[in-house]
């Protein structure tokens, strides 16, 4: 399955891969996700608060102990979904984060209507919304944070 983040809610779309990676590997099947344009998914709320929200996460603990709270906008969806999954208590969770890839930009063979064989679009009827009134996308989050955003404009 493959998922375009772009204006997509955070919360929304972690938990729509969330339930159906884990419903895969309840089931004995095992189901890739890949994301992709990870920098376009949307938090909504108050830029002002949404900002310092994540500002306070990421300075909650120790900059070379840990625990760790990511930076780069990938590796932000990649944590939101681990938290829907049952990652700590049983082998499935981490089993199904391991089928999760989360690209910033798209890929050359991802462009376009046309995918590779065995790949799908995934079904965002149930995520699709308008864009709430205030919302912050995760790439302003991330150059908040202090990532160059230059890594990913490019592409």
């Amino acid at each position: 399955m493959v998922y375009d983040a772009t204006d997509k809610i955070l919360g929304r779309l972690a938990s729509q891969v969330a339930k159906q990676m884990i419903s895969a590997r309840k089931s004995g099947r095992q189901q890739r996700v890949i994301i992709i344009n990870a920098e376009g998914a949307i938090v909504s709320g108050p830029k002002s608060k949404v900002l310092s929200d994540y500002r306070a996460k990421y300075n909650l603990n120790h900059a070379r102990k840990g625990p760790f709270f990511p930076r780069m906008p990938d590796k932000i969806i990649k944590r939101t979904v681990r938290g829907m999954l049952p990652y700590q208590k049983n082998s499935s969770g981490r089993e199904a984060l391991r089928d999760l890839r989360v690209m910033i930009g798209t890929p050359n063979n991802l462009n376009g209507e046309n995918l590779p064989e065995g790949h799908e679009w995934g079904s965002t009827e149930k995520i699709d919304r308008n864009a709430p009134n205030k919302f912050v996308s995760l790439g302003e989050i991330s150059s908040h944070l202090g990532v160059d955003s230059s890594r990913w404009e490019g592409q």
